[in-house]
């Protein structure tokens, strides 16, 4: 179960994500982002109640990733410990800003 609360600002998309971000989550999250994407140029996702993240997770942070790159800025905060030491195991800390 993952729980999604985004809150649009002008050009600020920020989501807070609860639960667990994994294969039966992650479609929802990827819809409900490209949905909010259009003429947004920094997206903050506050993973601080995020549980747990799969590669399917991982793979929709990586496309918004991508897609923001040459338009805005995409970074995550509030990581709990074991969410940092996924993205440090797969290598994703030294691709995504994460605060």
């Amino acid at each position: 179960m993952l729980d999604i609360k985004k809150e649009k600002n002008g050009t600020e998309l920020k989501v807070a994500l609860a639960g667990r971000l994994d294969t039966t989550t992650a479609t929802d999250l990827e819809k409900q982002l490209k949905e909010e994407l259009d003429g947004v140029s920094q997206v903050i996702l506050d993973l601080a109640e995020l549980e747990y993240i799969s590669s399917a997770g991982l793979r929709v942070l990586l496309a918004v990733h991508k897609n923001m790159q040459g338009v805005g800025t995409f970074k995550l905060v509030n990581a709990t410990e074991a969410v940092k030491e996924i993205f440090d195991i797969t290598g994703f800390s030294d691709i995504l800003n994460v605060e």
